[in-house]
């Protein structure tokens, strides 16, 4: 898979900009707050059918206009492909996938599998639970769309059962349909929890390996999948639990308070780790991703880094350098010597200033130093 281009219009920022990729090493640079992440955030867009930063899709669109527009080249096996997003301030965004308009964003997943780095990805393991929820449902999203459904099914269930508990203060009445909500509630769960164990199954093989081999052998790295409840008991403790519920106004039980442990060398690395076994670790994990999309999909993603050179001391960036090495890869910085003090190749870069590709360089090509 080979991202080829990227053209927004009206996009954070961007009055327009376009951006021609290399296949391999490609650099947004310039100072702070001048649009180098948004640009990187639209290409995440174009795979997840969202931002992975926080706000709704109209703050996407520059301030002052009505519509924005992203669109995206990419080659897969040899055949182009285009992804179309257009944002609108009033109404539904679309999105089509070579000309052809999908009814769902989810449609999206697959076409392109795209993993983010960003800052706060080496917190995942110190922050809350959400996040690492949000780190499986990133990834399986992309790679199972029978999960996806179950997913999206189950968090609809979830926001009616909730609505529901909190409208109990005026009518009480409204609790013999709890039940009912419950049934649903389990159809929709077990198959995520399920699957969920599977993937943390396949995944922390992976990141034993990555994880033994950033430390030199000396930790041992192990991911726990954490399910609120245990599939086999979640009708039951349901059923048990409702006065609990009514009480508290809010579900107890289900994948939406699921959670993920980290241990190194038996030790809960939340608990008792250093800031800097908390980042290794959430390093490997997230290099364990890229192997396990290679595993699944034959393919090879696009990695996305998102100033995240400056989070990690000199060690770390040199292997997760390494580790990206022959993969296409789209990094942001503040200044290319991030990159280029420890020897690692530069294909590509855009100087960007307010919201604008102020140069482009061919590096490899041209056969000048970075």
């Amino acid at each position: 898979m080979i991202l080829r281009s990227l053209a927004v219009e009206n996009f954070r920022n961007y009055e327009s900009g376009s951006f021609d990729f290399s296949e391999g090493t490609n650099v947004f640079y310039g100072d702070n707050a001048q649009g180098k992440t948004n640009a990187l955030e639209a290409v995440f867009f174009c795979g997840m059918g969202r931002s992975y930063r926080p706000g709704k899709d109209r703050e996407l669109i520059r301030f002052g206009e009505e519509e924005g527009h992203i669109r995206l080249r990419l080659e897969k096996d040899g055949v182009p492909h285009r992804i179309d997003v257009h944002l609108r301030s009033s109404g539904r965004k679309g999105i089509a996938i070579d000309g052809v308009p999908i009814k769902k964003a989810v449609e999206l997943f697959g076409v392109m599998h795209v993993i983010i780095f960003a800052p706060e990805d080496l917190s995942i393991i110190k922050n809350a639970p959400a996040q690492r929820r949000s780190f499986m449902d990133m990834e399986l999203c992309q790679l199972d769309r029978v999960y996806t459904s179950n997913l999206i099914a189950y968090n609809k269930v979830i926001m009616q059962k909730n609505k529901l508990l909190k409208s109990l203060e005026e009518d009480r009445s409204l609790a013999e349909t709890l039940p009912l909500w419950n049934d649903q509630l389990v159809r929709y769960a077990v198959p995520v929890i399920k699957r969920r164990r599977q993937f943390i199954d396949e995944l922390k093989e992976i990141t034993r390996r990555v994880h033994s081999g950033i430390t030199g052998g000396e930790e041992e790295l192990e991911l726990i999948y954490e399910p609120s409840c245990d599939e086999t008991e979640l009708a039951d403790r349901l059923t048990a639990g409702i006065q609990k519920e009514i009480w508290s106004g809010m579900s107890q039980y289900g994948p939406h308070r699921d959670d993920l442990r980290f241990e190194i060398n038996g030790i809960d690395v939340r608990s008792y780790g250093s800031q800097g076994q908390q980042r290794t670790a959430a390093l490997s994990t997230k290099l364990s991703e890229i192997e396990l999309v290679r595993i699944r999909t034959h393919d090879e993603p696009i990695v996305l880094l998102d100033d995240v050179m400056s989070e990690l001391d000199c060690g770390r960036q040199r292997r997760l350098l390494s580790e990206l090495s022959g993969i296409q890869t789209v990094i942001t910085c503040t200044g290319l010597e991030e990159l280029t003090d420890k020897d690692f190749c530069v294909d590509k870069a855009f100087l960007i200033e307010k919201g604008k590709v102020i140069k482009e360089t061919n590096i490899r090509e041209n056969g000048e130093k970075a």
